[in-house]
């Protein structure tokens, strides 16, 4: 029996091309696929390395980082002004979480 030759071939044999041409066409669908799935996973793994690497030098930047180093090095007179220094870096602690929060937001609508 010859393949190309569709008079000769039995129903049997239709039947087995049919399933062995859609199995090929449903593997290279599949393919397509995972090639999409794999392009998705690596630009989705550059943003957050990107968005790390932003958010580490927004740290060392950080006016509550220069905050913490400057009173770390200073004794406090008395538990009042120790009290006071730790809400101030509190203070800005806070504000700065509140505009990273902000930042973040924005860069997940982009």
């Amino acid at each position: 029996m010859n393949p190309g030759n569709e008079a000769n071939r039995s129903p049997k044999a239709e039947v087995l091309l049919f399933v062995v041409r859609k199995l090929d066409r449903n593997t290279r669908e599949l393919d397509g696929t995972a090639n999409r799935a794999a392009q998705i996973t690596a630009y989705a793994i550059t943003k957050a390395q990107i968005a790390g690497r932003d958010a580490s030098e927004r740290v060392l930047r950080s006016q509550t980082m220069r905050q913490v180093r400057d009173e770390a090095g200073k004794v406090p007179g008395d538990l009042g002004e120790m009290g006071s220094r730790l809400r101030r870096v509190r203070e800005t602690f806070v504000n700065e979480v509140k505009e990273g929060w902000k930042d973040g937001s924005r860069q997940i609508k982009k």
